[in-house]
This record gives structure tokens, C-alpha cells and sequence, in this order.
């Protein structure tokens, strides 16, 4: 069976003009011209310090020349504020449209008709993604239904597990997550995470975690070990699962959430980073 539901807190940036591939290929993290019909790239957007400010998935527009940028709802405004402060004289034109993103997964999941589309790139298992300029179609799910699927997958979702200014793009798993090109040369905030990746410098890592009985309280609870230690906190949550940013070393600790014992789930493509950050 397949799942369909509307992301409402997600918007859409169109990015037009003859620069648009090589002003945005200095700005984010990952390689803009794989961005191709069928074909979308999930990328970041940092400070030049390294730092997320924003992510968002890139779609080639098959009808007309110009990238759409799948990005949250309320970054809009501020991300094309700050990116319009880097045109100078590119021919590049950034501006919000009336498109609405969805989402797809499951047994073969259905396309929308009109819909600009792509596999989400982050996992094989995360689905469909569209941008739809008229009306969306009935839905058989909900955000909520996509929260758990998502947390399950490990997924990051924006805002709602990094931080702006503080996080970096290891910590929360883009380079594992196909979020980041190591091959395409300069981006603002690039110095940081090559160091960060070459030195094997990741201190923490947003990982899936679980209670069995009890929901999940609010985001920035504390993790602790067993004698109290602060091994991260608590980032996104659905019922029992969420995402927590967790120091590797303490990763195989029982920890605890108020006071309950939760239950890492570390995914395989998860446990390969952490293997070569510390020794398991």
C-alpha cells in the first residue's frame, strides 16, 4: 500500500534567471547540476562559518527554466533575503510561489497528475516527493503519519532537529544522507565541514530513538546514561519515536528520558559513521 499526504509547513522558492546553476553552486553544500528532471538533490545552506542556517531539495522545472527549492514554510522569507545578499550582478531572481510539496511512500507510491517529481534522495525507502502548482489531490495520510515514517528512516527535518548557527552538517547526518558533494569545489561554509569530515572531528550525531510505553516529551529534554551523565537531548518527536543528538560514545549506554529507558535504533548507514568516529 502507498501513503499520500500534504506537507503543509514546506513551501517552494523559484530560482530563475541565466545564473541561477552557478550562483546556487557557490552557496550550498551539495552539487546543483545533478539536479535534472526525475532527479532532485537535498543540499544546505550555511553561514561561512559552516553552520545550517537552512536545507532544502532542489527540482529542475521540465517546463521552464528555472530550480524550485522544496524548503520550510517559515524560512522562506529570510532564505531568500539571505541569498539575494550574494547575487551582486548574477542574473538570478529568487522568488516565492503558490506550489504546494507532498509526499509519497510505500508499495508504488502514485504521482500526482501536473506534478513535478522526484525520489526523495536522502534514503531508498523515503519516498516520492512533489511539487504541485494547482490543487493538491486527496490524501489516504497525514503529517503525522510522514513524521513517524520519517523518524523510523532516521530523517532530519529541518529547523526541527538542527539548530540554526550551531549545528553542523555531520552532526546532523548529511553526509551520510547524500547532503553533501565532496568533488564540486567552493561553498560558503565549506572550509568547516571538509575539515570536520577529513579530521573525523563529529562529537555528536542525530540518531533514532524510542520508548515502548510512554510518548516522547518535548523537544531539548535531556538524554541521560545511567549515572547521570548528559549523553545529548531530545530533537524531533512522534508519539514514541524521535531523533536525538547523541555523543557516539553512548550510543550502546542504557539511556534514559525522564526518567524511562529508551531505546537506541541505530540504522546501518548510521552505525558505518559512527564506526569510524569511535570504536564500537
Amino acid at each position: 500500500m502507498s501513503y499520500t499526504t500534504l506537507l503543509d509547513r514546506r513551501g517552494v522558492i523559484a530560482v530563475e534567471g541565466s545564473d541561477r546553476v552557478r550562483f546556487l553552486q557557490g552557496m550550498v553544500s551539495n552539487d546543483v547540476t545533478a539536479a535534472l528532471p526525475g532527479t532532485a538533490v537535498w543540499t544546505a545552506f550555511l553561514t561561512p562559518q559552516g553552520r545550517w542556517l537552512a536545507d532544502f531539495f532542489i527540482f529542475a522545472d521540465p517546463e521552464q527554466e528555472r530550480l524550485l527549492l522544496d524548503c520550510e514554510q517559515g524560512h522562506i522569507p529570510d532564505l531568500i533575503k539571505r541569498l539575494s545578499r550574494f547575487r551582486l550582478r548574477a542574473d538570478v531572481r529568487l522568488t516565492e510561489t503558490s506550489m504546494s510539496v507532498l509526499t509519497s511512500w510505500g508499495d508504488n507510491p502514485s504521482l500526482p497528475a501536473g506534478s513535478i517529481h522526484a525520489p526523495d534522495p536522502r534514503h531508498p525507502l523515503a519516498g516520492q516527493r512533489y511539487l504541485l502548482a494547482s490543487s493538491p489531490p486527496e490524501v489516504n495520510a497525514t503529517p503525522d503519519d510522514y513524521d513517524l515514517h520519517r523518524l523510523v528512516l532516521g530523517l532530519p527535518d529541518g529547523s526541527r532537529d538542527c539548530e540554526a548557527e550551531k549545528t553542523l552538517l555531520l552532526e546532523a547526518n548529511f553526509d551520510v544522507l547524500n547532503g553533501i558533494s565532496w568533488t564540486k569545489g567552493c561553498y560558503m561554509g565549506q572550509e568547516l565541514t571538509a575539515r570536520t569530515h577529513y579530521r573525523g572531528l563529529v562529537k555528536r550525531r542525530l540518531a533514532p530513538i524510542a520508548l515502548a510505553e510512554h510518548p516522547l516529551p518535548a523537544r531539548g529534554t535531556p538524554i541521560l546514561t545511567a549515572d547521570g551523565k548528559e549523553a545529548g537531548e531530545l530533537r524531533s518527536s512522534c508519539n514514541h519515536i524521535g531523533l536525538a543528538m547523541l555523543r557516539p560514545e553512548y550510543v550502546e549506554q542504557p539511556l534514559f528520558c525522564n526518567e524511562h529507558e529508551v531505546e537506541t535504533r541505530i540504522p546501518d548507514w548510521l552505525m558505518t559513521a559512527l564506526k569510524k568516529e569511535k570504536p564500537l
